[in-house]
């Protein structure tokens, strides 16, 4: 168990939390949500003693291990990647460190010899002569092959370094388990790796995450930092979304009877307990919904911004057309003479290399050029691209309205009253709307970006990671917009919810070719068929 206590923490006039009181028992996983700037990693540091708060303490069971995912990626850089995973459990690396250095006296005497037993013994107790296969087998599992356990953590990338730390924070079965965004660079596989791990973890974990996915299938409870304040809900993610979206309309619902409120609530628990039992989560969590009170559930006051795409003209028969493109990297194929068609209706989610996809997307939107091959779009189309890459855009001293009037179609539209209406629906109103474009956060440029797509009218959308740098109202705002929208989408993402919830079509872009199929992200993964065709894609 860990607690905090009347913890309060102010930077300048800013308050981020006051007098904040919550309990973490063991057993359960416990997401912590807030809009961008709550305050969400800032308590994880607090929890884990990085961070002082200006009042308030943090109180742990007695002899109970907690353990971080690390953040700085060059702390060990000169240590080898075994060994960063066994210096996770502290305690234990120095007894090993301690005990070795007894051994390699050129003078051992019956001093050292009696030292020795007893961290042979202390050793023995922690399972420490399982403690390499352990961190081994935590490697394996997050897709670091063996030919690099031994290698020094400078020799990673920065993907496989993250992989490194994360399997630091699971060794040794930590108590208290603090994970702050776990799953960014991780493929599909290793994610599903480790929500059956916490899934299986006995113990409390607390997860700071922006993957809807993740935070639905792991999360026993929801902590949601809003007004300084951390509340508890009990259930996952969607539940705490859903049931506070039904707690808001009920609010604004004035003619409903208080016996009709309660009934709807009732209703809706009831109907998600049912379903959460279909899910990866063990039927012991989904006993936790079954005992909610309607009285738990309130709505929330955080404000998710008005997303709309509203396309002018409605597509024609012929949408896009891509016939034998192809593009080489220093002699090798990114794709190599690539051919689909996009139809009305298509939704398609593209997966394999990041770098193929955005230079694809690069390409359709006349960034880049193909090294050969052809594309055309039908005359009936109109495009918007939402880039992964967008410092460029905001390279000027402009404030936001006149940032957003340089994407207006036409003299109408560029009325000041009517900009601000588009820059409000992404929630900057007032002042924000006059910041200068060069200073926005990624969230913010991001938003920006999304206001310059809705202005086009655009019955063509293509996105490139648009979950990036988004906060998880945000998302869910964009996840919900697109999958109203009538066009059509060509898109690509490691957001599980996002890619299942909107996409009708995979198309799997390899060096050796593609896989193109009718059907969703998760009937894709789960068929073996296409698992032994994916193999020769790469």
């Amino acid at each position: 168990m860990i607690a905090a206590n009347n913890i309060s923490l102010q930077y300048g006039k800013r308050v981020l939390f006051d007098e904040v009181n919550i309990k973490f028992t063991s057993g359960n996983c416990y997401g912590i949500i807030g809009a961008n700037g709550a305050g969400k990693s800032t308590f994880l540091k607090i929890l884990s003693g990085e961070i002082s708060p200006n009042s308030g303490t943090i109180t742990i069971e007695t002899d109970k291990r907690m353990a971080a995912l690390k953040q700085n990626h060059f702390e060990f850089d000169q240590e080898s990647v075994l060994n960063t995973v066994m210096r996770g459990h502290d305690k234990l690396w120095n007894i090993l460190q301690e005990k070795n250095a007894i051994y390699e006296k050129p003078d051992f005497s019956e001093a050292d010899g009696i030292k020795a037993s007893e961290l042979e013994e202390q050793f023995a107790e922690m399972d420490g002569w399982n403690a390499e296969s352990d961190a081994a087998a935590l490697l394996s599992g997050l897709g670091i092959t063996e030919d690099l356990h031994l290698r020094l953590m400078s020799e990673l990338n920065g993907a496989f370094k993250v992989r490194v730390l994360l399997a630091q924070a699971l060794f040794g079965n930590p108590d208290i388990l603090i994970l702050d965004e776990p799953t960014n660079d991780l493929d599909l596989q290793t994610i599903s790796w480790l929500e059956d791990f916490i899934l299986n973890f006995k113990n409390t974990v607390i997860v700071v995450s922006h993957d809807r996915h993740f935070l639905d299938t792991v999360c026993t409870h929801i902590a949601d930092i809003d007004f300084s304040k951390i509340q508890l809900f009990t259930g996952n993610y969607s539940f705490w979304y859903q049931s506070s979206q039904l707690a808001s309309s009920q609010r604004n619902s004035a003619n409903k009877k208080a016996e009709e409120k309660k009934k709807e609530l009732q209703e809706f628990i009831q109907r998600f307990s049912a379903n959460a039992s279909k899910s990866k989560q063990a039927t012991s969590r989904r006993k936790l919904l079954d005992k909610i009170s309607i009285e738990d559930i309130k709505p929330s006051s955080r404000k998710y911004p008005a997303i709309i795409f509203n396309q002018t003209r409605e597509v024609g028969d012929q949408l896009l057309e891509v016939e034998g493109l192809t593009k080489l990297i220093e002699g090798k194929p990114l794709f190599d003479n690539l051919h689909f068609r996009v139809n009305k209706g298509d939704k398609i989610a593209f997966l394999g290399d990041s770098t193929a996809i955005t230079t694809l997307l690069e390409i359709l939107n006349n960034n880049q050029q193909a090294d050969s091959g052809s594309f055309k779009y039908g005359q009936t189309i109109t495009t918007a691209y939402l880039p992964n890459e967008n410092d460029h855009y905001f390279d000027t001293q402009i404030n936001l309205i006149d940032w957003l009037r340089q994407y207006t179609l036409n003299d109408e539209e560029k009325d000041e009253v009517y900009v601000r209406s588009f820059l409000g629906k992404m929630l900057f109103s007032g002042q924000e709307s006059l910041k200068k474009a060069h200073v926005l956060s990624g969230g913010e440029k991001v938003r920006c970006m999304l206001s310059r797509m809705m202005l086009s009218g655009a019955n063509f959308l293509m996105l490139d990671e648009p979950t990036n740098h988004l906060d998880l109202e945000s998302i869910t705002a964009f996840n919900n917009s697109l999958s109203e929208f009538p066009g059509c989408v060509l898109f690509t993402t490691h957001d599980h919810e996002f890619a299942q919830t909107i996409a009708n079509r995979i198309i799997e872009i390899g060096p050796k070719g593609i896989i193109d199929k009718l059907m969703t992200y998760d009937e894709y993964i789960a068929s073996p068929l296409i698992y032994e065709q994916r193999k020769k894609l790469y």
